[in-house]
């Protein structure tokens, strides 16, 4: 049982990742994770890593109090094929250039896309912007943060009365 799940998050060694926030990222890493506790649930086709989780790829890390890594019972390469990953608590995603923060993320491996809701916080170098959700498209390299997240959870929203916020550095000229 165990070894599934292993199998389960190795397929994504796989994944390529080519988007702008990611463009350095190395999807043929192995992916390495770390958790107080791990249960595979066969029957559901999904593996749930809970407790301080680490998970870590080439330069691209996420951070979480809970990882679900849903798969189907297909079989490719030896690996189920995983479909979808769900985080949350605290969820940080960082890159060398780039950190993501929010209360929940989820990477949809089909469709390439990475998205954070509940108080979103995206920063580079000393940019930052503030929304209630972040999509990342790892196909077209777009990422979008909207003032409001898709989600009814109360308290989740963006920036001040709902709006993206933040803040650009310039470059510094002499007078």
């Amino acid at each position: 049982m165990m070894s599934k799940a292993l199998f389960a998050l190795a397929v994504l060694a796989s994944v390529p990742a080519e988007g702008q926030a990611l463009k350095n990222h190395n999807s043929n890493a192995p992916v390495d994770f770390e958790a107080d506790r791990i249960e595979v649930q066969d029957r559901a086709d999904r593996a749930v890593l809970a407790g301080n989780v680490k998970v870590r790829q080439g330069n691209l890390a996420l951070d979480a109090a809970r990882l679900t890594v849903s798969y189907t019972g297909a079989i490719t390469a030896g690996n189920p094929t995983v479909q979808r990953l769900d985080a949350s608590g605290g969820v940080t995603v960082r890159s060398p250039s780039e950190t993501a923060s929010g209360e929940f993320a989820s990477y949809d491996l089909n469709r390439r896309l990475i998205t954070m809701i509940g108080s979103v916080t995206l920063n580079q170098g000393s940019n930052v912007l503030h929304g209630g959700r972040l999509v990342i498209d790892l196909n077209s390299g777009r990422s979008v943060v909207d003032g409001r997240s898709s989600t009814t959870a109360p308290g989740v929203i963006g920036g001040a009365g709902g709006r993206v916020t933040g803040r650009f550095s310039v470059p510094q000229h002499s007078n």
